[in-house]
């Protein structure tokens, strides 16, 4: 029986159910100070994306799956296996001597991410009753608040060179610091967690696992940036980004119809589609999409506005997100206590949500004069909301769902989260970039760029043919980049024969220049990225609308099905 599981016991099971998550949750954060030399040592820039989207594809494809088979054969041999393949795929990653065998593994990665989620939220309500579990949803929020701390300043360390252990560390450290971490976590789980499974046929659905699989893939290069990811393709067909983009969503939408059509006849389907049948879930999984959209989106590009307004370096701007993380963890582990005392769990979700909404919009304020002080503030208020909303969607969702249910439920909350954010981060990216290329306008002419033209040394920070798109514009901006021209500019007049004092008054004059292209840059990054926040509070506010309309499912102090354990 569950509940005839010593209290110890179940905690040791957490220890070891969240450091596989925490594994998985660095991850997300500690290779972001690390894109940039992994770039530039592979010298292929345009494969960056390709970094990025590689892992997001297959961990969402996953965690539907992954939480179908760990109904079937159990937690803790889906959590071995997800954390096995992360492991072995952080060493591939690490060790790649090409940028395509890296982005091969970090797909290889992104399935052992996508089973390591799915299987750890599923846990806990296998460990405890619905009344018991609000706290540990908190707990776990607390856990991606300090993940996301942790990782941008570990991976900063790691990638600049430093002394551990007698060792040079490099950007591949921030995947080889997987390997030990990885295998303390497979002992850990191996020694503590049963394996909590039920009585289901061990069925697979081939079909509706592929169809699924080619949808999301579809869906996620849909939204995804086209014209980079695939110029090869674009080039070799003679077609345009646009095309291409419109037959990705012609074919998302017919092969999720044609998941949906096998789904209803599967025997042992990858999303069973009586879910929807129940009120709660059905409303959850549109708030759910609509909040992860909002919130990776914007605050991924709140990190941005730090670095290209503000001037902070990447490994800054992570840690000048401690405001968001400590209003995220507080409030996460506050109101799960809160939850698991009895009292209403909507009043705290709904209020949850207006705070985030209400956040977002004073991010809308934000102006090219503004001080950290002024984003402190607005993003400890969008992490309150956050802290205090987030964990409880897996919750509702599983007091409502079967004990039997539990695995694909719970998977499910994770993959509307997910593909949220996928298509958040792309859509409200294409906004910002749009935006910044309508305010600048040619700027090829602008003393600053012309200077960098002339220069064969400097030229290399430009594009083909020395044009200047928005994404150029904002490498410039970019504290490092800024850093090296500069560096350069004064090289260059040294070395040069003018007289001293022309030398000084040169140095001066392209100075300014700079001073006045960044200044550009900044004005037309901070107003198109109040677009982006007012549109991420749309989101937010829609989510909100259809958060009233959640019923309030009392919290059982007991499961409507106990799981089997080996």
């Amino acid at each position: 029986m569950l509940h005839d599981i010593p209290h110890r016991q179940k905690i040791t099971v957490m220890i070891a159910v969240m450091s596989a998550m925490f594994l998985a949750a660095l991850d997300q954060t500690i290779i972001g100070t690390a894109l940039g030399r992994i770039v530039e040592e592979f010298n292929s820039f345009e494969a960056l994306s390709w970094i990025v989207t590689a892992y997001l594809v297959t961990s969402t494809i996953t965690v539907p799956i992954a939480g179908k088979l760990s109904d079937m054969f159990g937690r803790r041999n889906m959590l071995l296996t997800g954390v096995a393949l992360f492991t072995i795929a952080s060493f591939l990653s690490g060790a790649s001597p090409n940028i395509e065998s890296l982005i091969a593994a970090r797909a290889f990665q992104g399935i052992g991410g996508g089973i390591l989620f799915s299987s750890a939220f599923t846990i806990i309500g296998d460990l405890f009753s619905p009344k018991e579990r609000g706290k540990w949803q908190g707990i776990f929020g607390a856990v991606f608040g300090i993940s996301s701390v942790v990782g941008p300043l570990l991976g900063g360390y790691l990638t600049d060179s430093h002394n551990l252990l007698g060792l040079t560390t490099s950007w591949r450290w921030t995947f080889f610091i997987n390997i030990p971490v990885g295998l303390a976590v497979l002992v850990l789980i191996a020694k503590t967690c049963p394996n909590f499974k039920h009585e289901v046929k061990h069925k697979i659905d081939f079909l509706g696992a592929g169809l699924l699989a080619v949808a999301l893939t579809s869906l996620i290069f849909a939204c995804e940036n086209t014209d980079a990811i695939f110029k090869g393709l674009i080039d070799s067909l003679n077609i345009t980004g646009p095309i291409l983009k419109a037959a990705f969503w012609t074919v998302a939408a017919i092969f999720t119809g044609l998941f949906i059509a096998a789904e209803k006849r599967a025997a042992s389907p990858i999303v069973p589609l009586s879910l929807f049948k129940r009120p709660v879930f059905r409303l959850t999984m549109p708030i759910v999409v609509l909040y992860g959209a909002a919130f990776l989106g914007a605050i991924l590009y709140v990190t941005q506005f730090l670095q290209q307004v503000l001037g902070a370096s990447a490994t800054n701007s992570g840690l000048m997100l401690m405001p968001l993380i400590i209003g995220l963890s507080g409030a996460s582990a506050i109101s799960g206590r809160i939850v698991s005392t009895g009292l209403p769990y909507k009043r705290i979700l709904v209020s949850g949500i207006l705070v985030v909404a209400l956040g977002m919009l004073s991010l809308t304020t934000l102006t090219v004069d503004s001080t950290f002080i002024d984003v402190a503030w607005r993003m400890l208020v969008v992490g309150i909301g956050l802290g205090s909303s987030l964990p409880l969607f897996n919750l509702i969702v599983q007091n409502e769902a079967e004990q039997r249910e539990l695995g694909v439920a719970t998977s499910s909350v994770q993959l509307a989260r997910s593909l949220g954010s996928t298509i958040g981060t792309a859509l409200l990216g294409g906004l910002l970039t749009a935006g910044v290329a309508a305010s600048l306008g040619n700027i090829t002419k602008d003393p600053f760029i012309a200077s960098l033209s002339q220069n064969p040394a400097s030229a290399k920070f430009l594009g083909e043919g020395n044009t200047v798109t928005a994404d150029t514009a904002l490498q410039l901006n970019s504290p490092d980049t800024k850093q090296k021209i500069e560096d350069g500019t004064r090289q260059g007049i040294a070395a040069s024969s003018l007289p001293a004092a022309a030398k000084e008054k040169a140095l001066t004059a392209a100075l300014q220049d700079q001073a006045s292209f960044s200044r550009k840059v900044k004005e037309a990054f901070a107003n198109s990225l109040r677009q982006v926040f007012y549109w991420a509070t749309a989101l937010v506010a829609a989510a909100f609308v259809l958060s009233l309309f959640i019923k309030e499912i009392p919290l059982r102090s007991g499961d409507k099905h106990t799981p089997i354990t080996d």
